[in-house]
């Protein structure tokens, strides 16, 4: 069903019409999420109604891991090592046993949005097909998931963050699915790695939607107190060309291209471009994930902002100097024979894997001529790397040395 007006009208008038005594939703962990759950709980608590909030986006509740906590404050991890290693022990309920059912309520139902209004769009919104597709996943290509999670042209990843993310899938349910495959006894080693590593991954993915619940102030506001006085830009001149896939690096313009046109982008590729945007054109975090906001499929803002954050070097796992991605060596140790590259670079097909990611930039005069892109040659480099890094690491460098002495 579904039912379009302001958040809190809409939830009470359905209620009545259902006729129901509680009423329950998924929690949600951006922070303006969070301010319209606690509007709607309040409008319902009013009208007499129950109201019972639920996590079910997590494979474990920021609850569970926060009562096992033996120090701090009884909040969240702000570090991901001992969150996972508490993330693990936490006792794991049967999907099966925790089942809603539902039954069938003649309730009136608005016209759905137009297909291109739809999450995912291109992406299987039914559990059942989601489901089909991730059990297909299990059966074979999971087991190169340590190499294709880096390896951008090495093998698909899982593809479940759009299916998560709109709730299509349940992270506990892949949990489930994924200690089903492990027990298979015919596993490699290998295979039984491939296996957890892709649990850490959703372990990770608790991580940031934790530190959401637990630390609300940070989608804007930076988590670590001590970097929020340190300066990031608001624009650079060549901002235009990073949001475009333009800068004259390959790998970073070559993901930029593929969230232009699939609404995602492989997540190693991912760190690249954002550390580019962060460190060698020093624009802040927050101008990073809003022009990817609007780009995404999957729709979390708790976790853009963790991820964000953690690229920039002023969230989680607070480091002592940032993690800076050089692309060129990037490129060389993850796309070493350019076919990632190519793929959404049509203007650098023709160039060999020396000049690909070569001393020199990539240019038109290295290209085979080709009339389709006679005019599109590769642009120049915006800025150089090695010069940027130097400088913000030398500004880092000066921030931070008042709080070393």
């Amino acid at each position: 069903m579904y039912r379009r007006g302001p958040l809190a009208a809409t939830v009470l008038a359905l209620a009545r019409e259902a006729g129901a005594h509680t009423v329950t939703w998924c929690a949600r962990y951006d922070a303006a999420s969070l301010a319209q759950d606690r509007e709607v709980q309040a409008v319902l608590e009013e009208a007499g109604f129950s109201v019972a909030i639920v996590h079910d986006a997590p494979a474990v509740a920021p609850e569970q891991t926060a009562a096992l906590r033996t120090d701090g404050d009884g909040r969240g991890y702000r570090a991901f090592a001992p969150y996972a290693a508490v993330w693990a022990l936490v006792p794991r309920v049967p999907v099966a046993e925790s089942r809603v059912p539902f039954v069938a309520h003649a309730l009136r139902s608005d016209a759905l949005p137009p297909s291109s209004q739809s999450p995912g769009e291109g992406e299987p919104c039914d559990e059942t097909q989601a489901l089909a597709r991730f059990d297909r996943y299990l059966a074979g290509p999971v087991l190169d998931y340590r190499s294709a999670r880096v390896v951008p042209a090495d093998g698909p990843t899982a593809r479940v963050s759009a299916a998560l993310s709109f709730g299509v899938l349940s992270a506990r349910t892949l949990l489930q699915r994924v200690a089903e495959r492990a027990r298979d006894p015919f596993l490699l080693s290998e295979e039984r790695l491939a296996l957890a590593a892709f649990v850490r991954a959703l372990a990770q993915r608790d991580f940031f939607l934790q530190l959401a619940w637990f630390f609300e102030e940070t989608p804007d506001a930076t988590l670590q107190p001590r970097m929020r006085d340190f300066f990031f830009a608001a624009d650079h001149p060549a901002l235009a060309a990073w949001r475009a896939g333009a800068t004259g690096y390959p790998l970073v313009d070559a993901g930029i291209r593929e969230l232009r046109a699939t609404g995602w982008m492989h997540p190693r590729v991912r760190l690249v471009a954002a550390s580019f945007c962060c460190f060698d054109l020093g624009v802040d975090w927050r101008v990073g994930r809003d022009a990817w906001d609007d780009a995404l499929v999957e729709d979390d803002g708790a976790l853009a902002s963790g991820n964000w954050q953690w690229v920039a070097g002023v969230g989680a796992d607070l480091a002592q100097f940032p993690r800076i991605y050089n692309p060129h060596k990037q490129a060389r140790a993850l796309d070493p024979r350019g076919t990632y590259v190519r793929r959404w670079i049509p203007e650098l097909a023709h160039v060999s894997d020396a000049d690909l990611f070569g001393a020199t930039p990539p240019d038109a005069r290295t290209q085979v001529p080709l009339p389709l892109y006679a005019d599109a040659a590769y642009p120049a480099r915006v800025v150089e790397h090695d010069v940027e890094a130097r400088a913000f690491l030398a500004r880092y460098a000066r921030f931070r040395a008042p709080a070393r002495g």
